[in-house]
C-alpha cells in the first residue's frame, strides 16, 4: 500500500484493521493450505508412452489467485483437475501467459532435490512482467514448488528408483472476464508436475536409439529480434516456432536451429540453448554460444551452469583435462552459421550440443543449412566428449553424487 493511501485513510479516521483490506498482498506461501486428493492417479511405467505422451500429471496442483487492486490470495495445493475460466479471459486473446520448466530429482542418496530454482523463480518474474503479469517475491514461489513435491515427491518419485526425475511446470495466466487490451485484473498461478521422458538419451517411444540430434536451419522464419520478448519465457515465442519445427520433424530433424538476420547469427536450437566447440584459426579450442545482450535467446539455467562450470574447470592445469579434453577459452558472441560451416570443412568444428532442462545435455549429430546435410563428430562414442563431461558433472550434482550448492534439498518430512 502506498504512502499516499495511507495518509489518506489516516486523515479519514479508518482503522488499522480497516486500512489493511486496503493492501495489495504479496505472494505468501506460509498461507498454504492443502486439500488431498480422494481419487489418486496412476503413476505411469518408467519410459512408458504414457510417459512419453507428457500428459500425466501428479495428483495434486498448486493454486493461486492474483486480484487487481488485492493482491496475491492464499495459496492452495489442491487435486489436479481441469482450469475454469470464461470465454473471455485475457490469456485466450491476448497470449497474457508466461510459464517456467524445471525438475524434480530423486537423488541416489534417497533426497528430493531441486536444480537451482532460485534461478528459475526470479526468470519467471522477468517473464510476468512483460506480458503485464503481476510481479511476486520468488523465495515464495520456490517454496510453493517445494511444498507441492513435498506432497507428491514420494509417491511419483519413490526412493526405491533413484536416478529419475519429474517435470514441473510453473505458470501464470491472465484469466480475467474483461476483453480488452488491457493488463488482466484476474491472474491465476499454478504448479503441475509431470512423468517426463529423459531426451537426452537419444531414445524415443518406440524404443530405437539415434545418438544425437539432428537439426535443421531455419530459412526465412525468426524466433526472435532484438528488442522483442526471445529472452521471457512466454507462449507467443514457442506456438509461432511449431510450424517450422514439425516441418523439420517431416524431414527427419529433430529441432530447428534459429538463425537471425541477413547473416544467418546462430541463435537457438528449438527450446534449447546451442553451443559449439571448436578450434580457432589461430589454433586455440573455443566453446562458443550466443550473447545474452540483444535479449533474443533465453538465459538458460541449465546455460548459465555449462558456462560457470567451464570456465572453472576447462582451464590450463585443471586436473579434469586429459588427451581428449584440452584447455577452453570460453566466449559468448554474436556468431554466424557461416562460421560453423567453414570450421567443419576445415577440420575445425570439434563437437556441438544443446543444453536446457527438456534436453539437459544433449549432443548434436548433424546440422542442415540451405539442404546440405554436414555432419559433427562425436568422438565419445554417443556424444562429443566435453558435452559428455559435462553433462556428468551436472548429474552428479542433481542427483546428490556430489554436495553442491546448486542441488536444494526438499524437506519431505
Amino acid at each position: 500500500m502506498s504512502v499516499e493511501t495511507v495518509d489518506h485513510l489516516t486523515s479519514v479516521g479508518v482503522t488499522e484493521m480497516e486500512k489493511a483490506e486496503h493492501t495489495v498482498k504479496d505472494l505468501d506461501a506460509s498461507k498454504l493450505t492443502i486439500e488431498l486428493t480422494n481419487t489418486p492417479r496412476p503413476v505411469p511405467e518408467l519410459n512408458s508412452k504414457e510417459t512419453w505422451s507428457c500428459r500425466a500429471c501428479s495428483d495434486h496442483m498448486v493454486t493461486v489467485t492474483w486480484l487487481e487492486g488485492k493482491g496475491w490470495q492464499a495459496p492452495k495445493i489442491v487435486p489436479y483437475g481441469p482450469l475454469t475460466m470464461m470465454p473471455t479471459a485475457s490469456c485466450l486473446h491476448y497470449a497474457t501467459q508466461c510459464f517456467e520448466g524445471m525438475k524434480v530429482y530423486r537423488g541416489f542418496d534417497g533426497k528430493l532435490r531441486l536444480f537451482r530454482p532460485d534461478k528459475n523463480c526470479q526468470r519467471m518474474v522477468i517473464s510476468s512482467t512483460r506480458v503485464s503479469l503481476p510481479a511476486f517475491d520468488p523465495v515464495e514461489l520456490e517454496k510453493l514448488i517445494k511444498a507441492l513435491m513435498k506432497v507428491d515427491g514420494a509417491k511419483w518419485l519413490p526412493k526405491s528408483q533413484p536416478g529419475n526425475f519429474l517435470y514441473l511446470r510453473p505458470s501464470i495466466i491472465g484469466n480475467g472476464e474483461e476483453l480488452g487490451v488491457k493488463a488482466p485484473a484476474e491472474v491465476l498461478l499454478f504448479i503441475i508436475a509431470v512423468p517426463w521422458p529423459d531426451l537426452s538419451t537419444g531414445w524415443n517411444p518406440s524404443g530405437g536409439g539415434v545418438p544425437g540430434l539432428k537439426l535443421l536451419a531455419s530459412k526465412n522464419d525468426t524466433r526472435a529480434w532484438p528488442g522483442g520478448f526471445g529472452y521471457a519465457k512466454v507462449g507467443a515465442n514457442y506456438g509461432p516456432a511449431f510450424v517450422a519445427a514439425m516441418e523439420g520433424r517431416k524431414k527427419g530433424y529433430d529441432q530447428i536451429l534459429w538463425l537471425f538476420g541477413p547473416d544467418y547469427q546462430v541463435t537457438e536450437a528449438g527450446a534449447s540453448n546451442f553451443f559449439v566447440v571448436w578450434q580457432s584459426k589461430e589454433g586455440t579450442r573455443e566453446l562458443i554460444t550466443a550473447p545474452l545482450d540483444d535479449k533474443i535467446i533465453l538465459d538458460g539455467v541449465t546455460r548459465r551452469s555449462v558456462l560457470e562450470l567451464a570456465r572453472t574447470r576447462f582451464v590450463a592445469k585443471s586436473a579434469y583435462l586429459s588427451d581428449a579434453i584440452k584447455e577452453l577459452n570460453i566466449i559468448e558472441r554474436t556468431y554466424t552459421i557461416a562460421e560453423v560451416e567453414e570450421a567443419q570443412k576445415e577440420g575445425r568444428l570439434i563437437e556441438a550440443f544443446v543444453s536446457g532442462t527438456a534436453y539437459f545435455i544433449t549432443p548434436v549429430s548433424a546440422i542442415s543449412v540451405h539442404d546440405e546435410e554436414f555432419p559433427i563428430n562425436m568422438d565419445a562414442g554417443h556424444t562429443g566428449h566435453y558435452a559428455g563431461m559435462l553433462k556428468e558433472w551436472l548429474m552428479e550434482i542433481k542427483y546428490g553424487k556430489v554436495d553442491h550448492e546448486w542441488g536444494v534439498v526438499v524437506d519431505e518430512d
